[in-house]
């Protein structure tokens, strides 16, 4: 795996809507960008990519679990492919080898990843999306995380991103309680 670089970003939220929030929220993202070794041509065998994710997933959660000062309640992945790769080089990397490298150092997660791939220039923004890290229909931890990094991804590599947050929307009133019948 060719590493050109990895981005850390982290956001503490105190307050939304213009009122404190009940807790203080923090999410984190670790952001990977590698050279895409199919750039510029259609592969069928991806597997490759399968694995560069689940190994470049352990490094970035090591990366980013560092920041995060309580434990990881919601999670999500993203890739931004470069515009000589195509969308399903995105996929490769975030299904199926990332997922288990999440969930071991956080101690789990019931709930499946939520995951967005895209094809883009660099510089474009990445809206990674999160999810409870148990329970899937949990309304009032459906959020993004937006992480945009300038130079990246250039035309032959992909920015893969983890994201981790340790509580949901701040000041959520939609989903605080269940609305499935």
């Amino acid at each position: 795996m060719k590493i050109r670089k990895i981005s850390l970003f982290s956001e503490t939220i105190f307050a939304e809507a213009g009122e404190n929030s009940e807790q203080v929220i923090v999410r984190v993202a670790a952001a990977g960008i590698i050279a895409n070794p199919f750039s510029g041509r259609f592969v069928r065998d991806l597997s490759e990519l399968f694995e560069l994710g689940g190994e470049l997933g352990t490094g970035l959660m090591e990366q980013a679990l560092p920041h995060l000062p309580n434990p990881a309640v919601s999670y999500g992945k993203a890739a931004l492919v470069g515009v000589n790769g195509d969308l399903e080089h995105g996929h490769a990397l975030l299904h199926p080898k990332l997922g288990k490298a999440m969930r071991e150092p956080i101690g789990g997660g019931e709930a499946l990843i939520p995951s967005a791939a895209k094809v883009g220039a660099a510089g474009a923004t990445l809206d990674v999306p999160l999810g409870h890290k148990d329970d899937a229909w949990s309304f009032a931890h459906f959020d993004a995380m937006p992480v945009c990094v300038p130079d990246s991804p250039r035309p032959d590599e992909i920015m893969m991103v983890v994201a981790l947050a340790d509580g949901g929307r701040p000041n959520a009133r939609v989903g605080t309680e269940r609305m499935v019948k």
